[in-house]
């Protein structure tokens, strides 16, 4: 899942120190990823533990989760129970903060500037340019939608790159290794995180 977590990094150090915005003005929108984009900055200083608290609560916040959630899960959501959907949602936001969180460092001391927006299949998509003192520089597509009147984050895509679609397909492998069985997948995020990483087996424990 390495790829999907280096693309989600950025994501997460923007968002971090963020507030929701109560506006889905056009000329908002670039007002807001610039907002989240700057503060996010300055949580690369917290401790990990903080940086993952403080994500998991402002992904909650700034992200559409439960489309994403679901939008992840792709054909297999059929097969869950509301409950399972919900259980799956709850490990997957926590797995998420994790994840990002031990990826943050990489982000320190870079800048962020919006260079333009546009509308898309009912989306506002925010661009910006994130210059690392490491590496070349990122492009980053922002996809907002309006949730009863204010912005959440639907998709980042990082140099043309799907951070939710990433997350489906990896999440659909691990399904199919597993007999095709969707409900290994809330199994296999819990004993990553049980074994206090993000990177460990794609396979289910055997009972």
């Amino acid at each position: 899942m390495r790829r999907s977590l280096l693309l989600g990094a950025f994501a997460a150090a923007a968002v971090v120190l963020a507030q929701p915005t109560p506006t889905t003005a056009a000329g908002d929108a670039a007002g807001f990823v610039n907002q989240i984009e700057a503060q996010g900055v300055q949580a690369l200083n917290l401790p990990p533990a903080q940086r993952a608290a403080r994500f998991r609560q402002l992904f909650q916040a700034n992200f559409d989760v439960p489309e994403i959630s679901q939008f992840v899960l792709g054909r297999y959501r059929t097969s869950f129970t509301p409950q399972q959907e919900q259980e799956f949602s709850n490990v997957f936001q926590e797995f998420t903060a994790r994840a990002y969180a031990e990826k943050l460092q990489a982000y320190q001391g870079a800048t962020y500037r919006v260079t333009g927006t546009r509308d898309m299949n009912g989306a506002t998509v925010v661009s910006s340019e994130v210059n690392r003192t490491n590496g070349p520089p990122v492009k980053v597509d922002w996809h907002l939608v309006d949730r009863s009147g204010r912005f959440l984050v639907s998709d980042v895509v990082v140099d043309g790159v799907s951070m939710k679609v990433t997350e489906r397909n990896e999440f659909a492998g691990i399904i199919q290794r597993n007999n095709n069985n969707p409900s290994t997948i809330i199994a296999v995020l819990r004993q990553q995180l049980q074994q206090g990483g993000v990177s460990g087996s794609s396979t289910v424990p055997r009972r």
